[in-house]
């Protein structure tokens, strides 16, 4: 049987359509959709048994995880609701996995502001800040220190192809900072102003290595030769506990079209002859910056040197990782 199929609620392939997407995005979103559209799931699960319940809810978990495979907070989000599951009948299954949902919604909102609270300890009064892409857990840094009148400033990468440096600033100058938006290629001119780089991550692995959006790693390294501290964000759901037992986080490739759309194609090979072009365009969505560029990892439960992260990961995941939704059976 499809698992994307009758079984798999409308409502929950829309939202798997959409962090596809990247309507819905940056980790702590998804992993907050991917619980909601769980909770729809078992609401609207039409199941006479509960092992046909069952059955629905690992579907529609696998058409979700299936969407992003780099945002491993979308599998940590599945796993923690589906552990819930717990009930002799459809009801008090269907109840189990509702309040599960729900419980981890609240802890997902008050993870993110314990993470700002600890990241804006690291900020100080005229302190210009640097950062890439579009990351709420970091912008939740920011918007705590601004909270607690720290005046900063921020140098804001306007982060191709999707120019999700556009978001942030425009969140940062709802708050009222003062806002420089630069093209990438500028970072190295501009860290010579920049007191931190704060950045955010869509997974982070058990060595301390740092896997976010493309461009981090080589921001990270010229904020070393310039001596500016790197600073990730990241809600412990970033945290990849498969790699513990040597998984590697694999880095999604986007459509080419993003880069070289048809248009733009179509001026550079004007003339050229043949179906084959010889033009081609890579799309990595990520990057892997190695724990030796990142001086500390904020979370809700506090700040760590990267190369003891595992110990956190250990703490929170224990030494091994199940996928309930490859199971045959999903136990509670």
């Amino acid at each position: 049987m499809d698992d994307r199929g009758h079984d798999v609620a409308p409502a929950v392939e829309t939202t798997a359509d959409e962090i596809a997407a990247m309507e819905i995005r940056g980790a702590a979103t998804i992993a907050d959709a991917a619980a909601e559209a769980l909770a729809i799931q078992a609401e609207r699960s039409d199941a006479d048994r509960p092992d046909a319940f069952e059955r629905q809810l690992r579907a529609a978990a696998k058409t979700l995880y299936e969407t992003r495979p780099t945002a491993v907070s979308l599998p940590n989000a599945l796993r923690y609701v589906l552990a819930g599951m717990d009930g002799e009948t459809v009801a008090e299954l269907r109840a189990s996995i509702v309040d599960r949902a729900e419980e981890f919604r609240r802890d997902l909102d008050r993870a993110q502001s314990k993470l700002g609270s600890v990241g804006a300890n690291r900020l100080r009064d005229g302190d210009v800040v640097m950062t890439h892409c579009h990351s709420t857990d970091a912008l939740a840094c920011l918007e705590a220190a601004v909270e607690d009148g720290t005046e900063i400033e921020a140098i804001v990468k306007e982060t191709r192809p999707r120019l999700q440096g556009h978001i942030t600033a425009g969140q940062l100058r709802e708050w009222g900072v003062p806002v420089t938006v630069i093209v990438d290629g500028a970072a190295r001119r501009y860290l010579d102003r920049a007191d931190h780089v704060l950045v955010g991550a869509d997974s982070i692995a058990a060595d301390g290595s740092v896997i976010n959006k493309i461009g981090t790693s080589g921001l990270a390294v010229l904020a070393r030769e310039r001596g500016v501290p790197v600073t990730v964000a990241a809600q412990t759901i970033k945290l990849h506990p498969d790699t513990m037992t040597g998984h590697t986080v694999e880095i999604e490739r986007r459509d080419e079209r993003e880069v070289l759309d048809e248009e733009a194609r179509a001026a550079i090979t004007d003339g050229v002859d043949g179906t084959d072009d010889g033009l081609t365009a890579e799309n990595p969505a990520f990057d892997v910056t190695p724990p030796r560029y990142v001086d500390a990892i904020v979370t809700e439960h506090g700040q760590f040197p990267p190369e003891t992260i595992v110990t956190l990961m250990r703490e929170l995941f224990g030494e091994t990782v199940d996928e309930p939704w490859e199971r045959s059976e999903i136990t509670g």
